[in-house]
């Protein structure tokens, strides 16, 4: 391990101004910090900045500069390719900036750059409210908002972008600026869907929504019976209220009281329906799912906060994701997703999913960079394994649920589902040539030397 390219003097300098920590490889601490979600990622960096606030931020970004050395960020989240960490550079980590305040009477929540959804959905929930969110309580607010937010309660309110009314950042040459639709407009329509390219966004503004009830139904399956529940499951949803969302997902059958013990530990289909709303109108609405005779079956309330935490993955396994947008859905398609969950590695944290869009997401598209939001169905196969043998198996099967989709994909993706999967994919996923040039147009005003690079990266114009 080295330290190469750290200068004594400017070390002291920012130590001596920093409110935070300041990790060298040497120190105690250093290699939890380095630690990320996906355990198949080993990085060292040179220092890892742990910043407290706003000034913290431009202190270590001037001090990286100054030495030369490469610039990651860390939220509060997953970032899968575990770009949030620079081997031998400088990690600007926002994970103790995670304050969130609200204004229950604006309806607004300012919410610091390394929160996660937990410390968002805590502090808005305490006055019954909410806005959309990552689908387990450990994703960052950061990344997740700024690519996109595909989340439970997206065809009610659309998705967290949507929902972005302004953004405190810092630039590559440590201004402080804040982008909303008044002020820096252009800036603040890349980062709908243009990720952390642009700065560091140290605070985030939010539009809350009134959520006083949430209600969950789930049923599992004999996995043979999956075409069938998919089919009835797309029939429902593409009628279904906007309150609606969920997905059909194949997973390991949990060790929960609901799933009967043929199906723990073993491969199972799930429908899953969420719903804003009281319990009452889930029961109303899973009659044609029920009427399937699940081997297992929960309906119940659920506050929102507490469902956002049940599907939590533990950190340190390794990860490799992917997902198709789709066109639509046919019975055919339904045919390969389903024969494509045989190969799924079993018993592990893998789900093979196909999630509905439409309702807010899709009316409210507006021209942001995100042109995958318009399809009416996703497929998101969520490679999640622990032993490093498993790690040619589990990546070929992700790729495969990506091949058998083919026929019916837009060729428009999601940037927070995926890996790295070249040029081509990049661009399509910022919605073609004409929105990629005109983000780089944006990245050349605001970082015209591409400090911010490690991410799903524009190049400046």
């Amino acid at each position: 391990m080295t330290t190469l390219g750290l200068d004594a003097a400017a070390l002291t300098t920012l130590r001596g101004a920093f409110s935070g920590d300041v990790l060298l490889p040497s120190d105690r601490g250093y290699d939890d910090a380095r630690a990320v979600y996906n355990g198949s990622v080993d990085k060292h960096p040179g220092l890892i900045a742990q910043c407290a606030d706003t000034a913290d931020v431009v202190q270590a970004l001037a001090a990286a500069r100054s030495m030369g050395l490469e610039v990651s960020v860390r939220g509060g989240g997953h970032g899968v390719l575990g770009n949030a960490l620079s081997e031998g550079g400088v990690v600007l980590d926002l994970r103790r900036m995670n304050k969130v305040t609200v204004d229950p009477d604006a309806r607004t929540a300012r919410v610091g750059g390394g929160a996660t959804m937990a410390d968002l959905d805590t502090a808005t929930t305490a006055h019954g409210l909410a806005t959309t969110g990552g689908r387990v309580s450990t994703t960052g607010v950061g990344g997740f908002t700024l690519g996109g937010g595909s989340g439970w309660l997206e065809r009610k309110y659309g998705l967290a972008c949507d929902n972005m009314l302004a953004v405190e950042m810092v630039t590559a040459d440590g201004q402080i600026l804040t982008a909303d639709a008044d002020h820096e407009p252009e800036l603040f329509w890349a980062l709908h869907g243009g990720g952390g390219n642009f700065g560091v966004v140290t605070a985030f503004t939010m539009r809350l929504f009134p959520l006083p009830d949430f209600s969950v139904a789930m049923f599992l399956y004999e996995p043979d019976a999956g075409p069938e529940v998919a089919r009835t499951y797309r029939d429902f949803i593409m009628d279904a209220p906007d309150e609606c969302g969920g997905g059909c997902i194949f997973m390991t059958g949990p060790p929960e009281d609901f799933v009967p013990p043929e199906l723990q530990g073993q491969l199972a289909c799930g429908a899953l329906i969420t719903y804003a709303g009281p319990v009452e109108a889930v029961q109303d609405l899973a009659g044609p799912l029920m009427a399937m005779a699940p081997n297992g079956a929960m309906v119940a309330p659920v506050p929102y906060q507490m469902f956002q935490s049940m599907l939590d993955d533990p950190p340190g396994m390794r990860n490799y994701w992917s997902a198709e947008y789709l066109d639509g859905l046919p019975d055919e398609a339904i045919d390969r997703f389903c024969a494509r969950a045989g190969s799924m590695p079993v018993p592990s944290g893998c789900q093979h999913v196909v999630f509905p869009q439409g309702g807010a997401m899709a009316r409210n598209a507006a021209d942001y960079p995100m042109p995958w939001r318009a399809s009416p169905f996703a497929v998101h196969p969520f490679g999640l394994w622990e032993d490093a043998a498993d790690d040619e198996r589990c990546i070929q099967w992700v790729r495969s649920v990506r091949a058998d989709m083919q026929p019916w994909a837009s060729g428009n993706v999601y940037l927070n589902f995926i890996g790295d999967e070249g040029r081509d994919r990049l661009i399509a996923g910022f919605g073609g040539p004409d929105n990629y040039a005109r983000l780089g147009a944006v990245k050349a005003q605001y970082d015209p030397q591409n400090v911010f690079h490690l991410n799903h990266n524009i190049k400046p114009a």
